[in-house]
């Protein structure tokens, strides 16, 4: 059991020793009166400190604040920034098109499209790719698709997933098995029950239960909840998804931009899974904005043979920057060169090192806690067993705990994703880097449970 008092006062010296260290931070904080929420974008303000932590340099794994204190790099920018910060070949590229070609954005396709659009045929396995700059643009753009093409009207989702922040997606399961608005869901369009359908993770019998009704377009599903705690599917759960889905005439879409770290083509490669539609974004394009949606080519040219449907004007994903040869770039020097077949093989043994040292300190421990690796991904959660869905993963939540591990790590020179617990390894993360958040990982252990 955690001792309450004890972790409310080591979080009191922890907010202290952070304010202590980050004057220059605290001070651009409070100067910061013309941003919305005196933050560029409103999420920062999730943070442990009181303020968040302002950026001076950052370089593969590791960032440096404006008060000068250097930090291994867990958090990688929550996956946009998988590939490290300013990977070498992706500042080449992005310097050869600002400097020597010209043309960052004019509506022209380039060849990188072609390139970056084979590469992620050939990890992901679907045929005919668009890009968007975001997987949240990348994603609403698949969902109109679907339901054009289906002529229904309602897309189904699991029990607190991440979409970005596609409105149809913050849908839950709530007391009575149905769906409901996922608390905190802000300024919606219309009921989200008038436009979703939703099932917990892992759960079959639910999913079919609500297939039956015959008017969901798509099924939009991460392979494994990632934003909510890392949730992996059972055995035979995608099987049975891709069963289900053709049973009940329903596409499926599979959102790999977290789930990416499972590999090179994300956990459709590693799992041998079978979409209509794979979504992707963040890491593809090295810390450039990017993202890509593909198509099977069934689907592909059954969408282009509907002449009914304007895929060209109004109908369309409506980003002038999307597929800029800027982007396009940045996301051929990325799959190219830096989040290779080979690179995926290194992040994946280094966290396999992470989960293991974490089993390590729990197990000596004798915590009620687990960890949960995704790849070159893993998160460890106050709670054991791990939760097999959405809504147990929410339950198992403690914000006092993680936000007094998340202090104590950044007082000691480690970040993790303000969101979560979850660690990200880059191509440039290495043992000794893990062993660092081991040792302080548990120094933070030690003070908390045993004084």
């Amino acid at each position: 059991m955690i001792d309450r008092d004890r972790l409310a006062q080591l979080q009191q010296r922890e907010l202290g020793t952070f304010a202590e260290r980050n004057p220059k931070s605290a001070a651009a904080y409070e100067n910061a009166t013309h941003l919305f929420g005196k933050v560029p974008m409103t999420w920062m303000n999730k943070k442990a400190g009181g303020f968040p932590l302002y950026l001076a340099t950052a370089r593969g794994n590791r960032v440096t604040d404006l008060d000068g204190h250097e930090y291994l790099d867990f958090a990688l920018g929550d996956t946009g920034a998988m590939a490290g910060h300013s990977p070498a070949a992706v500042v080449d590229a992005i310097g050869r098109r600002i400097y020597e070609q010209g043309g960052l954005t004019t509506m022209l396709p380039t060849e990188d499209a072609e390139w970056v659009g084979g590469e992620l045929t050939r990890r992901f396995g679907v045929d005919r790719w668009s890009f968007a700059l975001t997987a949240t643009d990348a994603n609403r753009w698949a969902i109109r698709l679907v339901r054009a093409l289906t002529d229904r009207p309602k897309i189904l989702f699991h029990s607190y997933c991440y979409h970005g922040s596609v409105d149809e997606s913050l849908i839950v399961v709530g007391p009575d098995g149905e769906g409901m608005s996922r608390p905190g869901n802000v300024g919606a369009p219309v009921d989200v029950t008038e436009t979703s359908r939703v099932a917990e993770f892992n759960d079959l019998e639910g999913l079919e239960r609500q297939l039956r009704h015959g008017d969901v377009a798509a099924v939009l599903i991460e392979p494994a909840l990632t934003n909510i705690g890392i949730v992996l599917p059972e055995d035979g759960y995608h099987e049975g998804v891709r069963a289900l889905t053709r049973q009940y005439g329903t596409l499926l879409i599979i959102d790999e931009t977290h789930t990416f770290s499972a590999g090179p083509g994300g956990a459709t490669q590693a799992w041998g899974l079978d979409p209509d539609v794979v979504v992707i974004g963040k890491a593809i394009g090295g810390g450039i904005p990017s993202g890509a949606y593909g198509l099977s080519a069934e689907l592909a040219d059954r969408a282009l043979s509907r002449t009914d449907l304007d895929l060209v004007d109004m109908g369309g994903v409506g980003g002038t920057l999307a597929g800029s040869p800027l982007s396009v770039a940045a996301m051929r020097a990325t799959l190219e060169n830096v989040l290779t077949d080979a690179a995926f093989e290194g992040m994946i043994a280094t966290a396999t090192v992470y989960t293991t040292g974490i089993q390590r300190i729990i197990d000596e421990h004798d915590l009620p806690w687990s960890i949960t690796q995704l790849g070159a991904r893993a998160e460890y959660r106050f709670v054991t067993p791990s939760p097999r869905n959405g809504t147990e993963s929410n339950a198992a939540a403690d914000g006092d705990l993680e936000d007094f591990l998340h202090l104590y790590l950044a007082n000691r020179g480690i970040l993790l994703t303000p969101f979560h617990n979850m660690a990200l390894m880059s191509p440039e993360t290495t043992n000794d880097d893990v062993q660092a958040h081991l040792d302080v990982f548990e120094a933070a252990v030690t003070e908390l449970m045993h004084g």
